[in-house]
């Protein structure tokens, strides 16, 4: 079968088991969003970024406005399912229907989402929605060399290193090299099942904690 180009991702609001995804609206997700940027102390969220952190939340709507509403990046808030509290977000970008190429980043979570059931359902969700929902061939993810957190979540998540770029971009008037990650429709099927696995309920305990790694699932599937 010929390929034929896919079309842009719309506006929709993805729910799974812990986690729900809406298109960032500021006016519904700007106040939430910023409070759960407070919650970073330490100041890891912006270390690899050219802005932030926000003075306060009126500037920190008044960057959202200008800069997360578009299409490409098509940024989505992350909420706890049980909740509605928005913890996060996330973004499709770096679209390219023609090749069927899209990569997720500008990723932003709270302390309170990272390394939990929600973080990863969310990345399930967009996955899942990628490759199922709008049949893309090649789902990206790419990061400073040196943010060594998130090569590793690239990695638990099923994604395969590809290499440095070396003198990629420019950030914050400093060189960046950047490592590319990539995940294939081809793969994906073995990736689906063994999120899946993690995510069930099953696989943790009265306290929450993980029974078995993903890795460890996914090498079981193997």
């Amino acid at each position: 079968m010929s390929w034929t180009p896919r079309p842009l991702p719309p506006r929709t609001v993805m729910e799974g088991r812990y986690a729900r995804l809406e298109p960032f609206d500021p006016a519904i997700h700007a106040a939430g969003l910023h409070a759960a940027h407070a919650e970073d102390t330490e100041g890891d969220l912006w270390r690899f970024r050219d802005v932030g952190p926000f003075a306060d939340e009126a500037a920190f709507r008044d960057f959202a406005g200008r800069t997360m509403t578009g299409d490409d990046p098509l940024f989505f808030a992350i909420l706890d399912k049980a909740t509605g509290e928005v913890l996060g977000s996330a973004a499709l970008m770096r679209i390219v229907p023609a090749h069927g190429v899209i990569e997720v980043g500008t990723i932003g979570y709270s302390p309170r989402l990272k390394r939990t059931r929600i973080a990863t359902d969310a990345m399930y969700l967009m996955a899942r929605h990628v490759f199922e929902d709008l049949g893309y061939r090649r789902y990206e993810w790419k990061c400073d060399r040196t943010n060594e957190p998130s090569q590793r979540a690239a990695l638990r998540l099923g994604f395969t290193f590809e290499g440095i770029f070396r003198q990629h971009m420019m950030i914050a008037g400093k060189n960046r090299d950047t490592a590319w990650f990539a995940m294939l429709d081809t793969e994906w099927p073995e990736k689906k099942a063994a999120l899946q696995r993690w995510l069930d309920p099953e696989n943790f305990d009265a306290e929450g904690r993980q029974k078995r790694s993903l890795e460890a699932i996914r090498d079981g599937l193997g």
